[in-house]
């Protein structure tokens, strides 16, 4: 290999060892986080508070995401499906678009630029100021403290959110249906019911718990690891966000192969 190709594949090199240093530092930060989740204590006053910051504050953004997303989809669908004289199952594609990828999908990423950032703004703030140090000083485990109660109220508040934005999206595509495009309200319900399964339903609630663990582990993980004073908190809050909408994307893939290739 000559000096000019060793100069050209070097910098491949050193991007692909940061890439493997960093999925190792979250691969650890992640483990230890599960780990403090599963194992006593449990502080169950510092869980409930992140359940309601994370489920019914984050209600109302979720529920205007839905309701304008089965909204606008319910349009683009008779727009498209009219022309080929389908406009019958229009209710079809409403209720399963929503229920297995839209609600899960822009639930989290809303869920990601509001709780993400939020949990890596305050917990950046804390590494910044030396609050997590003094955690540590006063023999509390900042994993059981800090990570374990925002990363376990995701996982159980997000599958609650997307069932509540699967069925204002739904009604959202339904308001529309009937008092814009004109359908028989009867026949519009019979459709959407008739061909949704509980495979819909549940495939779209599995992605959202694991959607709510990537959402709030990232925000713990920037948080955590964030430097340099406000910029540094600046960038770990935007690192939250970003790198938690690439992992949403990313598991979402994953997990509709699981439940839907055949």
């Amino acid at each position: 290999m000559t000096l000019e190709q060793i100069n050209f594949l070097a910098p491949i090199g050193r991007v692909g060892l940061a890439f493997l240093a960093a999925a190792g530092r979250l691969g650890i930060f992640a483990g230890n986080g599960v780990r403090a989740m599963l194992s006593p204590p449990w502080y169950g006053r510092a869980i409930f508070r992140q359940m309601v910051e994370i489920g019914f504050y984050s209600l109302p953004v979720v529920g205007l995401t839905a309701l304008f997303t089965g909204a606008v989809l319910a349009l683009q669908t008779y727009s498209g499906f009219s022309r080929f004289s389908a406009e019958s199952s229009i209710a079809i594609v409403v209720v399963l678009s929503i229920t297995r990828e839209l609600g899960p999908v822009m639930a989290g990423i809303m869920i990601a630029g509001r709780v993400g950032a939020a949990i890596a703004a305050e917990i950046g703030t804390m590494r910044v100021t030396e609050q997590i140090d003094a955690l540590v000083t006063l023999a509390t485990n900042p994993f059981r403290y800090l990570v374990a109660p925002r990363v376990l109220a995701g996982l159980l508040m997000l599958p609650l959110l997307v069932l509540v934005a699967d069925i204002i999206g739904v009604f959202g595509g339904y308001l529309v249906s009937i008092h814009k495009l004109g359908f028989n309200p009867s026949v519009y319900l019979r459709n959407t019911f008739e061909y949704l399964e509980f495979k819909d339903v549940f495939s779209g609630l599995v992605k959202a718990s694991a959607f709510g663990g990537i959402v709030t582990m990232m925000g713990c993980y920037h948080g955590f690891n964030s430097r340099g004073g406000a910029q540094g908190v600046g960038v770990a809050t935007t690192n939250a966000v970003v790198s938690a909408s690439v992992l949403i994307l990313l598991a979402n893939y994953i997990i509709t192969e699981l439940f839907f290739a055949t």
